[in-house]
This record gives structure tokens, C-alpha cells and sequence, in this order.
């Protein structure tokens, strides 16, 4: 249930701080206003404190982990929402961040 529960953590920050950061880039890149900025850093803001919740105690090991999933959930989130089509050395980039993301945070320690 830990794993599970680390999971589904790293995919809720990722789709706040992910979000977040398209919102402010719609609002300032694309000229879509001041409420897409505001509402991405409140989701910005939300993702920092959905990253303490993770059930590891260790703040460099959570975020070291959570950047292999932040360049995953970018790559998927340039494919869902901005027509982004990802080549071979962009998924294979991000296979190996997830690896590392299972190493960092699930190895088993003694």
C-alpha cells in the first residue's frame, strides 16, 4: 500500500506542478490573462504540499525521485494537451527517469 500510495502522490504533484507551470505559460506565452496565471500558481503552490505528503521521510530523496517523474509527466502532458509527439530518444530518456525513480525510491534498504 506504500508504493501505491507514493504513486499515485507523485502523479497528483506532477499533475500540479505540471499544470501549473502550462497554466502560467497560457496565460503569459499565449496571452490567455491574468486568471490562467493566478490559477496556475495556486497549482504550484498545491503541488509543494501534495510533495509532503509522500510516506519517505527524506526531502532530497522524495524530490530526486520525483524529478524522473516530472520528465515523464511532462513528455505526457506536451501529448495531451499541446500536440507534442515524443520520438524514440524522448521515451527512452524517460524510461530510464522512471527507472531511476524505482531505485531511488523503492530499492530495498537496509
Amino acid at each position: 500500500m506504500t508504493v501505491a500510495k507514493s504513486l499515485l502522490l507523485f502523479v497528483l504533484a506532477a499533475v500540479a506542478e505540471i499544470g501549473g507551470a502550462w497554466l502560467v505559460w497560457q496565460g503569459i506565452r499565449e496571452h490567455r490573462g491574468a486568471l490562467w496565471v493566478g490559477l496556475g500558481v495556486l497549482a504550484l503552490g498545491a503541488y509543494g504540499f501534495v510533495a509532503t505528503l509522500q510516506p519517505d521521510a527524506n526531502f532530497g530523496r522524495i524530490l530526486a525521485a520525483y524529478g524522473g517523474v516530472f520528465v515523464a509527466g511532462s513528455l505526457l502532458w506536451g501529448v495531451a494537451f499541446d500536440g507534442f509527439r515524443p520520438d524514440r530518444w524522448d521515451i527512452i530518456g524517460s524510461a530510464v527517469c522512471l527507472a531511476g525513480v524505482a531505485l531511488i525510491m523503492y530499492a530495498p534498504r537496509g
